[in-house]
């Protein structure tokens, strides 16, 4: 979520880079800016009458020490004005607090400045590539026939057992599954990653913490009873290993790397390049 030290600097830079995501973020940053100025005048003027409420207490005890009880209540009187005075101001500065978090949280992050401008994969621009890009041959098989001929994958079974989108692997595919996850964990881990086994239910604050709340939810299976939220991707539990958490620069890169059952109530895809194997609700 974007910072209000980060908006206050550079408005105009802020909404421009916005713009490269093709997010009009004209209205919601000066609202943010609005709302700021407001809180910060209550907060001043709440200083300003919790300072007076002290004095005032002074003021209290030595006419009540004095014997001067008739203006001691007088202050009393003044002071309770204030003191009501105090809660609209405070009332002010949460809401103003309130809906300037809930406009943030629907404002994207802004872009790496080298990232370009595009709306599909055509505008993309090859930064790296790397390894051996195999050469099939004519008669390879795709993966739907490959999972077929080697009984790897059911889909069937994933119906009767549970519902579309999670499918059963089986036999060899199974052990595929099993030496792939060993063995990217151990290439990460000897290229330096931390190797994390993360909860695989958050909290809303780590849905929050990751993007996925507020607008996301219907997206995630969700544990009413005990308002926790299956996750999508490791991702959002180890990245959450950090939330509120300021590092120095110097502690910087952290490595982790993580295992996860995935799990997404968004719709599933059965075109002809993917054929039930892409975004499957659990993977």
């Amino acid at each position: 979520m974007l910072t209000l030290s980060v908006i206050k600097e550079n408005p105009e830079e802020v909404i421009r880079r916005l713009a490269i995501k093709h997010f009009d973020g004209k209205e919601a940053i000066n609202r943010v800016l609005e709302l700021d100025k407001i809180r910060r005048a209550s907060q001043a003027e709440l200083d300003g009458k919790l300072a007076e409420l002290k004095v005032l207490a002074a003021q209290t005890g030595q006419l009540m020490k004095a014997g001067k009880k008739e203006e001691a209540e007088a202050v009393k009187t003044k002071t309770a004005t204030i003191k009501e005075s105090t809660k609209e101001l405070e009332e002010s500065m949460v809401s103003a607090e309130k809906e300037i978090t809930d406009i943030l949280l629907t404002v994207p992050n802004l872009p790496y400045a080298g990232v370009p401008e595009g709306r599909t994969a055509e505008d993309n621009i090859v930064e790296k590539t790397g390894g051996v890009i195999p050469e099939l041959p004519a008669d390879a098989l795709p993966h739907w026939d490959l999972a077929k001929k080697y009984d790897l994958i059911d889909f069937e079974l994933g119906v009767k057992i549970t519902g579309a989108g999670f499918p059963v692997y089986k036999g060899k595919g199974a052990r595929l599954q099993r030496a792939l996850i060993s063995f990217f964990l151990d290439a990460a881990r000897e290229a330096g990653y931390l190797e994390i086994q993360p909860p695989y239910v958050v909290n809303a604050a780590s849905g929050y913490g990751t993007g996925q709340l507020p607008d996301k939810e219907g997206q995630m299976y969700h544990c009413n009873e005990d308002d926790l939220y299956l996750i999508p991707t490791a991702e959002v539990p180890v990245t959450n290993l950090y939330r509120d958490v300021i590092f120095n620069e110097s502690d910087l890169p952290i490595k982790n790397t993580a295992y996860s059952a995935c799990f997404r109530r968004e719709a599933g895809s059965y075109g002809k390049d993917v054929r039930g194997l892409n975004r499957l609700h659990q993977f």
